[in-house]
Order: structure tokens, then C-alpha cells, then sequence
């Protein structure tokens, strides 16, 4: 047997059944969960062999549907299929209850769908295998969506199963343009990603980009659709999302629709779409499922939120800081009042709060979800009350962090949610030193940033109605011209 840390003599397989078995053990490092199992073929003369790997795949099945078939065959295969090749293909093909085989023959492919749940089906004096479909492992069921909840539309989720999630968006888009390619990334992982669009709608440049950087993808390991959104981004420098990413299917299949490019990842119930544009991160399937005039309100709900949560401390610091003259007489004596006792000055007193309120949001997050929402909120209040009656911070300054707090949980897209957050505190800190015209000059900049930005060649800013003009504009051109052809050819 040949040593773990020794090179294979060969990557090809031999026409000797153990030597093909220590092979494909060298292969996967000598594993104690694969599981090797002789068998005899027609006669206790010719032997073969079955390679799975346990809790990948599905043991009864391969019992009932290959081995016991296997055994039950009788010499007659034997006599009546004559070479090893004609047996071969003739079990597959009339005894063995199995739809989905391949044949193979490199030891590095053969490995792969080993650890992918296949099972390896060897015959003595053949330098051929054949990788049979026998995958199967827990996976969760279809649940409801945890971070994209609505309150009028479907409840479905995706799960962390590659072919559940194409099943359910298949269901919702019967389009026969609809097409779904495979690619396989991670030199260890070997994470199967599918890319799904539909022929005539989407853009032929941003496919082909999508596809060039998937290829061109250089990572040992990838687990999650979060590595390939950071390998695939057009700005990484950036802390907007310039890829959309969703766990529902119907938010999928919409975006399909209407030509962008869905990206499924085997592992994770996350979804990617691109290109993806500034107001696609404000939009909510619940949209769709509601009338015009009451889907226009809420958006702008949360346009007005996103600017709150972006705004209301630095714009609170540049006030009370240098610009008392704007507020009322009467609301400045209040708060002179309510920071008569105390020690810090305002842009402190926010920084901490904000941090504060920050580290209580990540332990009600990382807490068990049965305690985790008590511990935010309570420890929220009982500490503003604390630090309001102990005289560090004001009382109005409680209320401005609340406010901003809530305002920040109104976006539907948790990746916008956590730019509005961190781009607050760069807001603070030039209010600080330069009030309002600070303010007012971060805005410039980051109007500029936003316009400088591009979703695979889509101007981050652009509005989705224009895109779909532009599509609609680009599909009635293909028509003309496929019918300027016919009619070419049918002269002709």
C-alpha cells in the first residue's frame, strides 16, 4: 500500500483492483469514514469493488439499488455480455437501479465525487470506474426568511442545499430561457456554484464578466456567498454594497426577471444578484404585493430613515457645537440646561452612546435567541436612564441615539443598514470640527463617491426604471434585427 505522504505512482487508474483501491485511499489521505466494500460479480471469480463515503451518502440505497442487484445477477452476465467492458456498461445499463452514473477514469475527478457523496463502482482487470449518484446528507427544510421579512407575500426561504434553492426558483420563473450554469471553485472545497439568467433579457458583457471572475477565482476554501460577493465586486474600497444579496426566492426570481444575474452558492441560503443599484437596496418584495401609492410611502419611509440614521448625531454636534443661533430660545435653554452637569462635550457623549449602543446590538445578535432581543432592549434603556440620572450624558442626547438607532433598522438590505452605520461616525467626527459646512462638505463627497461607483459597468445611481427602458430598448433592437434577417433570408 502505498505511503500517505508518498506521490501517486499514477493518475490514471490501473487494470488492477487493488492497486485502484490503494489509489483512491491515497487520494483522500487514507480517511477512516470511506468505506470500501468487494462484492463479486456474477461468479466469486471476478470481483469489483464499492468506494462511498459514509454520512455522505445514502447507504440504503446503494444496498438496494446496487449491491443486492450486483449479487443477484448469476453467471449468465458472465456468458452473455462477453468482455469486461461489455459487463460493465451492461450492469449499469439492465441490472443496476440507478439513472445518474458516470464513467471515469482520473483519480483526482474520481476523488472529488467521492467526497461528494458519489459511490465508485471498480471492476477487476478494467481501468474504468463508474461514479454513481448516491448523495445524500441532512439539510434543512424550507423555512421563513430570518433577515427579509414581509408582511404580505410569501414565506419561503432559501436553504443551505444548492439543488433545493434552484428547485425553488425554477418554480416560480417556467421559462425555457431560463438557464443555469455550473462552475466549481475553492482548490480544497470545491464549492459547486450555479449561475442562473435568462437567455434575451440579461446582458451578454455583464455574463460573461461574471463568469471570467468566477473562473479566474484563486481561493483554497470558499464557504459562503460572502467570498465570492468580495471577489466578484467592481469596488472593494467601498463601504456600500455594489452586489445585492437576498434569501428569498422570490426576491431571486424577480431579479431574474427582470435580467439581472443570480448567483446560488452551494452551503449557504444567500443568493447574490448583480448588478446591483443604490435604489435595489431600498426596494422590498412587499412592493410588488401592495399598491402603487402605498409601496411609493414606504420607500420613501426609508429613504428618509437611511438619512436619519446617516445624519441626525453629526447634524445634533454641529448645532449644540456651533450653531446654537439656529435653534429656538426656548429648546437652547433647555438644553443648556440638560448639559449644565455635564463633564464631556457633545462629540464625545455621542461617540460613546453610538458605541454603546453598538456593542448592545452585537451581543443581542451573538446572544440565544430567546434572551438575545431582552438584553438589547433592556440594557438599552437601563443604561441611558443610568447614564442620564449619573449626569455623563443628556437627556436629549439619548433621544438622538435612539432615533438614529431605529432609523437604522428601517432598510430591508442589512449590507446598506451597516454602511449608514459606519459612515455616521466619519459624519461625527467632521461635525466636530467643522460643524455644518462639515457636514454639508461630506455630503459633496459622498454624492460624488456614489457617482463614481458602477455595478458592472451600471452607474451605481442609475435608476432601475431607466435600466429596464434601456433592456426593453435593447430587446425590440434584437427583434428588429432577427426579423430584418428572416426577411433577408426568405428573399434570398
Amino acid at each position: 500500500m502505498p505511503n500517505q505522504h508518498e506521490k501517486p505512482p499514477t493518475k490514471k487508474l490501473t487494470f488492477d483492483l487493488s492497486e485502484n483501491i490503494n489509489l483512491i485511499r491515497w487520494g483522500t489521505g487514507h480517511s477512516e469514514d470511506i468505506i470500501v466494500r468487494t462484492v463479486s460479480v456474477g461468479s466469486p471469480t471476478l470481483k469489483g469493488a464499492l468506494i462511498y463515503t459514509d454520512g455522505l451518502t445514502n447507504d440504503h440505497l446503494v444496498q438496494t439499488a446496487v449491491i443486492e442487484p450486483i449479487m443477484r445477477a448469476g453467471s449468465n452476465v458472465l456468458y452473455d455480455y462477453g468482455t469486461l467492458d461489455h459487463i460493465f456498461r451492461a450492469l449499469h445499463e439492465t441490472i443496476l437501479h440507478m439513472t445518474e452514473y458516470a464513467y471515469e477514469k482520473e483519480i483526482e475527478t474520481i476523488v472529488t465525487a467521492l467526497l461528494s457523496g458519489d459511490t465508485v463502482f471498480l471492476l477487476e482487470g478494467l481501468d474504468e470506474c463508474s461514479l454513481i449518484a448516491s448523495k445524500k446528507w441532512e439539510e434543512r427544510g424550507v423555512e421563513e426568511a430570518g433577515t427579509q421579512t414581509v408582511v404580505r407575500g410569501p414565506k419561503e426561504a432559501f436553504s443551505e442545499s444548492l439543488k433545493s434553492n434552484l428547485a425553488l426558483v425554477r418554480r416560480k420563473i417556467k421559462d425555457s430561457d431560463l438557464t443555469v450554469k455550473y462552475h466549481q471553485v475553492g482548490s480544497r472545497t470545491k464549492t459547486k456554484i450555479a449561475i442562473m439568467s435568462i437567455d434575451g433579457l440579461c446582458d451578454e458583457k455583464v455574463l460573461s464578466e461574471i463568469v471570467k471572475r468566477i473562473e479566474n477565482i484563486n481561493e483554497e476554501s470558499i464557504l459562503e456567498s460572502g467570498h465570492i460577493e468580495k471577489i466578484i465586486q467592481d469596488e472593494p474600497y467601498t463601504p456600500f454594497p455594489t452586489v445585492y444579496n437576498s434569501e428569498r426566492p422570490d426576491n431571486i426570481a424577480a431579479g431574474v426577471l427582470k435580467g439581472r444575474i443570480a448567483i446560488l452558492v452551494d452551503g449557504t441560503p444567500f443568493a447574490l444578484l448583480v448588478p446591483a443599484l443604490f435604489d435595489h437596496f431600498f426596494r422590498s418584495m412587499e412592493d410588488d404585493y401592495q399598491r402603487s401609492d402605498i409601496a411609493t410611502f414606504t420607500r420613501l419611509i426609508r429613504y428618509i430613515a437611511f438619512t436619519l440614521a446617516l445624519l441626525v448625531p453629526s447634524v445634533f454636534i454641529a448645532i449644540t457645537t456651533f450653531h446654537q443661533e439656529m435653534l429656538p430660545t426656548p429648546l437652547l435653554f433647555s438644553l443648556a440646561a440638560q448639559r449644565e452637569g455635564t463633564p464631556f462635550p457633545t462629540i464625545v457623549e455621542a461617540l460613546a452612546m453610538e458605541l454603546t449602543f453598538e456593542i448592545l446590538r452585537e451581543a443581542g445578535v451573538r446572544m440565544p435567541r430567546a434572551i438575545g432581543s431582552a438584553i438589547s432592549i433592556v440594557g438599552a434603556l437601563v443604561i441611558g436612564q443610568a447614564a442620564v440620572e449619573a449626569g455623563f450624558v443628556s437627556g436629549a442626547m439619548v433621544i438622538v441615539v435612539a432615533l438614529t438607532a431605529i432609523s437604522s433598522f428601517v432598510s430591508p438590505s442589512y449590507s446598506m443598514g451597516i454602511a449608514a452605520r459606519l459612515l455616521r461616525f466619519l459624519f461625527m467626527i467632521i461635525a466636530s470640527f467643522l460643524g455644518l459646512y462639515g457636514v454639508i462638505l461630506g455630503l459633496i463627497l459622498l454624492t460624488l463617491h456614489l457617482c463614481s461607483l458602477r455595478s458592472y459597468s451600471v452607474p451605481y445611481l442609475q435608476l432601475p426604471t431607466l435600466a429596464k427602458l434601456r433592456m426593453k430598448r435593447k430587446g425590440s433592437s434584437q427583434q428588429g434585427q432577427q426579423k430584418q434577417q428572416q426577411a433577408m433570408e426568405g428573399g434570398s
